[in-house]
């Protein structure tokens, strides 16, 4: 009996958890519903007697001009209709979640306490079913009332077009066969080319092309088909542990790549640069000019970036140009996650941005490339005269993210973390400058010992690897937390299955972070090549640039079920972009989670109210109502 009493009243606290947030996001979702239906309405009344703010252009340029801004914000109603939409299945699947882990969870404590009567069930048909997140119809009528008025207001009555707008992809990403089979066959294809390219090429070690010169043409495009690859792997683990990249990067729900689109994306260019490799190496067998080979190769994957038709994953395609595009003028857009978590991959590209300048200047430095004649062997055109060039591209993605920081601290005016991150990217400037000047002072003195710009070069990569390290696992992971409880030294929630994950990623970061000490030490000694040194170093800062992105995105996701976002804020009214980061903090100061630590410790009614810990239950569009009961039962075993 004391049993049941304590079972019975620490559910009725988790119903009381689950009506409030229910209640609270219901309001909230009829407030948004009012307000788009007012901009609808604003929208259509627009059309009719359109207002007249052109001053005094022309009538054909000032109906131009209206007729563009009429389509642009039909556009941004339709798209904000569908995040809407989104957001009611989402609280709609919360209600049926929930009333099927109390279902179940009465289920089995009849069963395990054989309780006579059964006290679970009738506490169940008693209290839950009359409980007013299951009682409550209000989402159905809204469900309901969207879809009418995004087929009367939006779609001109055509209700399978709006349907097909609205309709939400099911929650666990299908996965194709025929793509699988294609990522699995290239994969293995891409395997044993790459072999035959590293024998054959040590096989030609005799022939008069110098291997510093294919490496340096070679070596950033295997860059980009790596990181692509591993982007797919990282992709797939998101999904599968429940992290909403989706949400994060605000990426289309309905319409966004999946880990097998990327990594059939990163086989097939594999297999072009394998084969262009080969070509270059028998290009004496076939007769062919052996630089126009990694020329090829960099105008086709050049060509299917920019490739202006919709074909060839398009929208994927553009996503990135836009995304680039605002990193490109950091300083004059709002910067969004997507926009400094690609900048950070850029950091972790540089060789390959370096190669591609080589490879701009190769060619544009060798009259006779064709004939294989006056070949720039020894690099110095490209590598040593360009002395200013070489130093300017390294410093460019640091200068972005510096830049982004900036932007952050004029758009929130908190000079921390924004003012101390940009600092962290401006060590990179002193990094490459002092590195630049080692190596032309070294030039000009070559019988003098000392050299104090190679102390300033060492002091400063030192701290800047210290501060980056520090800052990776502290600001971008949220590990060493105060309030971890048992996951010692990482933080109270954690996603993924195993604690080793993390500290391995913690000593791997760290090793990879100062890999430029074991880099330096060879080369300088002259144990080892640069260019060697280069191409080994190279994939391993992509390797853990992949291991950043997991726990990266952890706890940027945690950071959203903590403020209770699981779609798109999209805004219909013009607001400025300076003020987004204004408003969001007011926003979060007038809800009731003022404290994001304080959401974790107390679960978040739904995603771990019922039973002893359940991992983000509600803001997991990749899983299913059936899945995520499971977890509940699950949970309720390990009780």
């Amino acid at each position: 009996a004391k049993f049941d009493e304590k079972f019975f009243s620490f559910c009725d606290k988790e119903l009381a958890k689950i009506n409030t947030f229910y209640s609270e996001k219901l309001a909230e979702a009829t407030r948004k519903f009012a307000n788009l239906q007012s901009d609808l309405r604003e929208s259509q009344d627009d059309k009719i007697k359109p207002k007249d703010s052109s001053g005094n252009l022309k009538p054909v340029k000032r109906k131009i001009l209206r007729k563009n801004t009429t389509t642009r914000k039909t556009q941004e109603l339709k798209l904000a209709f569908s995040e809407f939409y989104l957001s009611l299945i989402l609280l709609q699947n919360y209600q049926n979640l929930n009333y099927t882990g109390f279902r179940k969870i009465m289920k089995k404590h009849d069963k395990l306490l054989g309780s006579e009567g059964g006290s679970g069930g009738r506490w169940r048909s008693e209290v839950v079913e009359n409980a007013h997140f299951y009682c409550n119809k209000d989402i159905d009528r809204l469900i309901s009332e969207t879809e009418a008025t995004v087929t009367q207001g939006l779609e001109g009555g055509d209700r399978q077009r709006a349907m097909k707008r609205l309709r939400v992809p099911p929650l666990g990403e299908q996965q194709s066969p025929w793509i699988t089979f294609k990522v699995g066959l290239f994969s293995g294809a891409f395997v044993v080319m790459l072999l035959a390219v590293i024998i054959t090429g040590i096989a030609h070690g005799d022939r008069n092309t110098d291997w510093r010169v294919m490496v340096r043409l070679y070596r950033g495009p295997l860059l980009l088909v790596i990181f692509l690859f591993l982007m797919g792997i990282n992709v797939y683990c998101w999904r599968s542990s429940g992290v909403n990249h989706v949400l994060i990067f605000e990426l289309d729900p309905r319409n966004h790549l999946t880990e097998q689109h990327i990594m059939e994306l990163a086989t097939v260019f594999g297999l072009v640069w394998a084969g262009s490799a080969l070509i270059f190496l028998y290009s004496e067998a076939l007769h062919i000019p052996p630089y126009i080979n990694p020329l090829i190769l960099a105008v086709l994957m050049i060509a299917f970036l920019f490739n202006p038709t919709k074909t060839l994953r398009h929208d994927a395609r553009f996503w990135v140009l836009r995304v680039a595009v605002r990193i490109l003028f950091a300083p004059f857009f709002y910067v969004g996650f997507a926009d400094f978590w690609l900048a950070d991959q850029l950091t972790s590209l540089v060789p390959a941005l370096l190669d591609f300048q080589y490879l701009v200047c190769f060619y544009l430095t060798n009259d006779q490339w064709m004939t294989n004649k006056t070949i720039d062997i020894d690099g110095s055109k490209c590598v040593e005269r360009v002395w200013l060039l070489r130093p300017f591209v390294a410093c460019l993605p640091a200068w972005f993210r510096f830049m982004q920081c900036l932007r952050r601290y004029r758009d929130s005016r908190e000079a921390f973390p924004h003012l101390a991150n940009a600092a962290k990217y401006a060590t990179t400037f002193f990094v490459i400058t002092f590195s630049f000047l080692n190596l032309q002072y070294a030039k000009k003195h070559p019988k003098e010992d000392s050299n104090v710009f190679f102390y300033l070069w060492i002091s400063a990569s030192v701290f800047s690897s210290l501060y980056s390290y520090v800052w990776d696992i502290k600001m971008d992971w949220g590990l060493f937390d105060r309030n971890a409880g048992e996951n010692r030294f990482l933080r109270e929630e954690i996603v993924y299955s195993s604690t080793a994950f993390y500290y391995i990623a913690i000593v791997e970061d760290f090793v990879l972070r100062f890999g430029w000490a074991l880099s330096m030490s060879l080369t300088e000694m002259g144990y080892v090549h640069g260019d060697l040194m280069v191409s080994i170093l190279s994939p391993l800062e992509v390797m853990r640039r992949f291991v950043w992105n997991f726990f990266r995105l952890e706890n940027e996701h945690l950071n959203n079920c903590g403020r209770f976002r699981a779609v798109r804020d999209i805004s219909v009214a013009p607001i400025d972009s300076s003020d987004q980061t204004q408003i969001l903090r007011l926003m979060d100061e007038r809800t009731m989670l003022p404290d994001l630590n304080r959401n974790r410790r107390n679960k978040v009614p739904g995603t771990g109210g019922i039973g002893k810990k359940i991992p983000n239950l509600t803001f997991q569009p990749s899983r299913s109502v059936d899945e995520q009961a499971s977890l509940i039962l699950a949970s309720l075993g390990t009780r």
